[in-house]
């Protein structure tokens, strides 16, 4: 099968995982907090962590399979695993500089983003 389906199952079955998460924490913790939210961020995060060091000890998965559970699975129930990645990435490189700008320009650029689209799509239907 083509890697890319791996990727779109793998994405199908993060997204169903995080339903339940939204499910899940909504029904045990209520929903006056994001705790859907926290949860899947935190557990990708940690679910990446754990893929791609077993990958650095040689724990040959091939190509499939880790895209099935990094790009499908976890970039269908949180795409926060990635950034985290990203960010580990920078700084165990020792590229704190480059680390902490990416942290922060992630973060002020995609809450600036959301502002931007709700402001443009509330003046257009105003």
């Amino acid at each position: 099968m083509p890697t890319v389906l791996w990727v779109a199952l793998g994405g199908a079955l993060g997204s169903a995982a995080r339903y339940g998460v939204n499910v899940w924490s909504g029904r045990l913790l209520g929903d006056a907090f994001p705790w859907h939210t926290l949860i899947v961020n935190v557990a990708g995060a940690f679910a990446m962590g754990v893929i791609v060091e077993l990958m650095a000890l040689k724990l040959d998965l091939g190509q499939e399979a880790r895209a099935f559970l990094t790009t499908g699975i976890l970039g269908g129930f949180t795409t926060f695993s990635a950034f985290a990645l990203d960010f580990a990435t920078l700084f165990e490189r020792k590229a704190y500089l480059a680390a902490g700008s990416y942290a922060a320009a992630s973060v002020a650029l995609s809450l600036l983003a959301i502002f931007a689209g709700l402001a443009i799509v509330r003046s257009l239907a105003a």
